[in-house]
């Protein structure tokens, strides 16, 4: 009975060993930098890198565009306060002389004898 016990340890001893040898060499292919997985995640490593510094100069760029578009916004608004400052003092003014002419001349009737711009003339050509 020791002696199948023993040959049992054996045989599996043996078979561990292979499963562990297949299993090496599936891993040292797996860890090639060059063919295996460990290529694939090297690169993408590389990848999320050069992303995430991307990603941080379009942040900048971003706020600095948003700085300048907040200044030229607020100029614009402070052109349109003067603006609206300078139209409500117009109205303060009082009409001059020459603007009740040309007010007038507009509200005019047009004179009767006045002849059309565009005449049609019938043509002498039959179809």
């Amino acid at each position: 009975m020791a002696l199948i016990a023993d040959l049992f340890m054996i045989i599996g001893a043996v078979t561990v060993g292979l499963y562990c040898m297949i299993l090496g060499r599936k891993l040292r292919k797996f860890n090639d930098l060059g063919s295996g997985m460990g290529g694939a995640v090297a690169v993408l490593s590389a990848q999320v890198d050069d992303l995430i510094k991307s990603v941080a100069m379009a942040r900048e760029s971003t706020n600095d565009v948003y700085i300048q578009l907040r200044d030229v916004t607020e100029r614009a608004e402070n052109a349109q306060r003067r603006l609206e400052l300078h139209i409500a003092s117009l109205h303060d003014y009082g009409e001059t002389d020459s603007v009740q002419n040309q007010k007038q001349s507009f509200n005019a009737s047009p004179p009767n004898n006045i002849e059309p711009m565009f005449v049609r003339h019938k043509s002498s050509v039959s179809g």
